[in-house]
């Protein structure tokens, strides 16, 4: 009796060695592979081909599945299989090969994809085409990542006996909890379901420009369930992605990146308008803001103490717009005043009023 407690106290210290010493092993060889990878990654980026990236990154996790599995093998022999310990480096051996596979796709998917964007060029002055094809690649990137994330983190936890008996008594009793758990989640999928649509219909694009609340900015990114439009004074507005299907959002380069714009000035009636064409077509024809297709004057409006001048230009973009729009009303305000001094509008108030009647009747 006494040899086989024996025995089996030494089975069980030997085995708890032997575990010991796979772990550490297990530690020490992982470091080493991080830090071998490390090397390779950083002399990747110093070299121009993008290929070396790739592969870096394509083998740096599943480097700590192949680690484990060789020591696996080799550690076999010396556990016994019907132990726990043995189930439990077994279970993980099976858990770090499911999440490698799929780290595998997932690098996979986005070097395609990343292979499609590269080719895009959305520097250009007309970029429209480049802009709507990177959106739907990188919207279709974003939900595939994500459906391959959640089938291999799924099939990873049920190989687990408990989970899987868990999910069975889930689905058994399903009727209430289901009811709540759909309701929980309709907005999360209403959420993706409205970035999906938005990458097939497209009411925005990658780099369009956009007023949304009375901000002025671009769009910078499109992920699933938000975009992040880049304000004008480098503010970030994030906005939820089905935003963009249920308010209006003004897009100033929906169909086309050349865009018009406009500057009011209010004056007087006794200004002459004819100066001011003249003068605009001298500030726009050297201006490279201007791209030569749009500049004129008009009067819009006319109130009971001014009138309403228009100044329509026209640009390749809305930055250059921008910018054209900025110098042409500094220069105009400064012709004004130099050339007809007291121009601008002046509403006279009711005292002053006053004061004229009573120094007219005087």
């Amino acid at each position: 009796m006494n040899d086989i407690t024996d025995l089996i106290t030494e089975n069980k210290w030997r085995h708890i060695f032997v575990s010991l010493i796979f772990i550490i092993l297990f530690i020490l060889l992982t470091l080493a592979s991080n830090f071998i990878f490390k090397k390779l990654r950083n002399r990747a980026l110093r070299s121009q081909s993008l290929i070396d990236d790739f592969i870096v990154r394509l083998f740096k996790v599943p480097s700590a599945w192949i680690i484990f599995s060789i020591l696996l093998n080799i550690f076999s022999s010396l556990l016994d299989k019907n132990t726990r310990v043995y189930d439990i480096i077994q279970k993980t051996g099976q858990v770090l090969l499911i999440l490698s596979i799929g780290w595998l796709i997932v690098q996979a998917v986005r070097a395609v994809f990343r292979y499609f964007q590269n080719k895009l060029d959305v520097n250009q002055s007309d970029n429209l085409t480049a802009r709507r094809r990177l959106t739907q690649l990188n919207m279709i990137e974003k939900v595939l990542i994500v459906t391959v994330v959640i089938v291999f983190t799924g099939i990873a936890l049920m190989t687990f006996e408990t989970v899987k008996g868990l999910g069975m008594s889930l689905l058994a009793s399903a009727g209430v909890l289901g009811i709540v758990v759909g309701l929980a989640a309709q907005r999360s999928v209403g959420q993706i379901l409205s970035g999906v649509q938005i990458a097939i219909t497209q009411p925005i694009r990658l780099d369009d420009v956009v007023v949304i609340q009375g901000e002025w900015g671009r769009i910078e990114e499109i992920n699933i369930t938000y975009a992040v439009v880049k304000i004008w004074d480098e503010r970030r507005l994030i906005v939820p992605i089905d935003y963009f299907l249920n308010n209006p959002v003004q897009n100033w380069t929906r169909t086309s990146s050349n865009i018009l714009g406009t500057v009011f000035l209010y004056v007087s009636y006794g200004l002459p308008v004819a100066p001011l064409r003249k003068k605009l077509a001298g500030l726009v024809k050297n201006d490279p803001n201007w791209d030569g297709r749009v500049q004129n004057i008009q009067v819009t409006d006319s109130k009971q103490w001014y009138k309403e001048i228009r100044v329509l230009v026209s640009s390749e973009d809305s930055s250059k717009n921008w910018d054209l729009r900025v110098s042409v009303r500094e220069k105009l305000i400064d012709f004004i005043n130099e050339n007809y001094p007291g121009s601008f509008a002046r509403i006279s108030t009711t005292g002053e009023e006053k004061q004229r009647h009573t120094a007219t009747d005087g």
